[in-house]
C-alpha cells in the first residue's frame, strides 16, 4: 500500500510538499523525506504527533527515546511503521521541526493506493519556499512576547489567583534583591 501525504505550513503562503511512501515504511523515512524536501539539517529533536478529531494532538512519535515517567507508551521513529497509526484517508498529523519555538508542519494523509508498494519514499510535488528551520531568539521572542510578570509580583499567580504568602516556604532561600 502506498500513502500520499500533503504537507503545508501556517507560516508561509504557497508552501506545499507532497510525498509518496510505502505504508510499511518507518516514520524515520518520512522524517528524512521532509528534511530533504525542505533543505533542513538533521540536528533538531523532531517528532510526529498523530491527530485525532481534526487537529487535536494525540500520540507522539519521537526521533529519540524520551525518558518519561508516565504510563503512556513511547514510540520512536526508527521502530514505528506508518501503518501502525495511519490508516484512513484525510487523517492528520503534525511534524514538529523546530521544537524550541514549537513550530510545526500540518500533514494530511491525502491518498492511499492499495495493491502497490514503494521501495523508498519520494517527493512528488514541491511548491514554494519552506519556512526557516529554526528561529533565532530575537525572532522567537517577537513571535511569543514575554508575559508581563508585574501581576505575579503584585501578589497574583500566573492564573490570576491571589497568592497567600503565608503558604510559601522561603527557608533556605536568599530573598535579597541583590544577585
Amino acid at each position: 500500500m502506498i500513502y500520499r501525504f500533503t504537507m503545508i505550513s501556517d507560516e508561509v503562503d504557497g508552501f506545499m510538499r507532497e510525498f509518496q511512501i510505502d505504508a510499511d515504511a518507518k516514520f524515520l523515512e518520512l522524517h528524512k523525506l521532509i528534511l530533504e524536501a525542505c533543505g533542513y539539517e538533521d540536528n533538531q529533536m523532531t517528532s510526529f504527533i498523530i491527530c485525532e478529531n481534526g487537529w487535536e494532538k494525540g500520540q507522539e512519535i519521537t526521533l529519540e527515546e524520551m525518558d518519561t515517567s508516565t504510563d503512556e507508551d513511547s514510540y520512536i521513529m526508527a521502530e514505528t511503521e506508518l501503518s501502525e497509526f495511519l490508516e484512513d484517508k484525510k487523517q492528520h498529523m503534525l511534524y514538529t521541526f523546530d521544537p524550541l519555538a514549537d513550530r510545526v508542519f500540518f500533514i494530511e494523509l491525502s491518498g492511499i493506493k492499495t495493491g502497490e508498494h514503494l521501495k523508498e519514499g519520494k517527493i512528488t510535488r514541491s511548491l514554494g519556499e519552506p519556512p526557516v528551520q529554526t528561529l533565532d531568539f530575537d525572532e522567537m521572542f517577537a513571535r511569543n512576547p514575554v508575559v508581563d510578570d508585574s501581576s505575579i509580583m503584585d501578589g497574583e499567580d500566573m492564573y490570576g489567583s491571589e497568592i497567600d504568602s503565608s503558604e510559601i516556604d522561603l527557608e533556605g532561600f536568599d530573598i535579597s534583591d541583590e544577585y
